[in-house]
């Protein structure tokens, strides 16, 4: 949802519009209706509000051409034009633009029919990895050693128009590093991890993600240090050279390989569930952070503040999501779980239907809790996300098990 902030200054957060929101964040500012797909609509709101910072969240706003349209207006934005954001719209672009830039990845080939996904599957083998080119909301991918599993998914992509991407797997765990731009200077946040499978142990299909943990103990300082100078700083310079510089949040999905850092994708927005852990950590105003990044003064703004100790997100999931989730079943007990204290719950897929919270999407809830270690973090977001009753809903109980246990390393 794009979010509309009105500063006083650039130190003092006035008021905050939420356009379209959500039953969560009703409770916090007001929401105001807007097409999201309509990037002159966002505009009008915004000139309308007399606004001083426009933060786009989602990809399909930036993908649509807000940030374009907001800049045309002269209203600081903070969020890439779609020309940028194309990192994130499209795979296939991405790739090229990685190449160009030297930053390391994954092997791919582009495809545009079944008979080049097959020579593509054989050429890689198992484990298969495939992608939609396009914008798929989190579950374009199918990382599967079923090649008949892996044909399907390709030819399901076809039917939409969109090219296919297949890819080498990478071995090793998996970091996603927020870097935020202003188009030029690039400023990494502390990294996190996030959990893709449906199901514990990493298993059944891929989702939009089910929890997430940050910071990362087995993740120094000089690797995240490294990751910026090899991959997010290389890629805003990249697209600056190319004339479609990147103001906003580079999210690059990382696999720590045996080979190196390797990156897996570029997401052009801040990345959910790892926002609510990443923000959850950050002490520096985040206003005053993401206005720098609009008016491409972040080389002259302050090291980043991070809170001490660790968060963890556990999302709570409706009843037959990824397939087919079902909507407007009651949700209740978030009182419960926010009264355990140091526990904040994210809004998703939520709405009020007669004065009653009900369910509207898949992943409806981020249950976060912050604790002094990472087992109790983990510990407390767990059972702050059992309080919450949702007819057949699930989560995952494993998120950040292995790393609380010191059983993740990259030696």
């Amino acid at each position: 949802m794009p979010l509309l902030q009105r500063f006083c200054g650039i130190r003092v957060l006035h008021s905050i519009h939420v356009a379209p929101g959500n039953a969560g964040i009703a409770q916090l500012a007001p929401c105001l209706p807007v097409d999201v797909t309509d990037a002159s609509a966002i505009a009008d709101l915004a000139a309308e509000l007399d606004v001083d910072l426009v933060v786009i969240g989602p990809e399909v706003p930036l993908m649509a051409g807000a940030a374009n349209e907001l800049e045309d207006r002269g209203i600081p934005c903070f969020g890439p034009h779609k020309e940028a954001a194309l990192i994130e719209g499209s795979k296939a672009f991405c790739k090229e633009v990685m190449a160009e830039a030297n930053i390391p990845t994954a092997m791919a080939k582009i495809c545009a029919s079944m008979e080049q996904v097959e020579e593509a599957l054989d050429f890689f083998g198992a484990p298969f990895v495939v992608k939609d080119d396009g914008l798929a909301a989190g579950k374009g991918v199918v990382v599967t050693h079923d090649r008949f599993e892996a044909l399907e998914h390709a030819r399901a992509c076809f039917t939409s128009g969109n090219k296919i991407v297949i890819e080498e797997f990478l071995d090793g765990p998996e970091v996603s590093l927020f870097g935020i731009s202003d188009g030029t200077t690039v400023v990494a946040m502390q990294p996190a991890q996030d959990f893709k499978r449906v199901g514990d142990g990493d298993t059944g299909p891929n989702t939009g993600g089910m929890g997430a943990y940050s910071p990362l103990p087995w993740v120094s300082s000089a690797v995240v240090a490294e990751v910026t100078e090899q991959v997010l700083q290389p890629m805003a310079t990249a697209l600056k050279n190319r004339g479609t510089p990147f103001v906003g949040v580079l999210y690059a999905g990382l696999a720590m390989t045996s080979r190196g850092v390797r990156v897996i994708e570029f997401n052009a927005r801040f990345g959910d569930p790892e926002t609510q852990v990443v923000l959850g950590q950050l002490e520096t105003p985040l206003g005053e952070f993401l206005l720098a990044a609009a008016t491409g003064q972040l080389a002259h703004f302050p090291p980043l503040r991070w809170r001490s100790g660790y968060s963890v997100t556990v999302v709570i999931c409706s009843d037959g999501y990824p397939a087919e989730p079902r909507t407007g079943d009651p949700i209740s007990g978030i009182d419960l779980a926010e009264a355990l204290g140091n526990v904040t719950v994210y809004h998703a897929g939520t709405q009020l239907k007669d004065s009653t919270l009900v369910t509207s999407g898949g992943r409806v809830l981020s249950v976060t809790a912050h604790a002094d270690t990472l087992m109790q973090a983990r510990n407390r977001a767990t059972e702050a996300a059992r309080l919450i009753t949702i007819s057949g809903s699930h989560f995952r109980r494993d998120i950040a098990q292995l790393a609380a246990d010191g059983r993740i390393s990259l030696d």
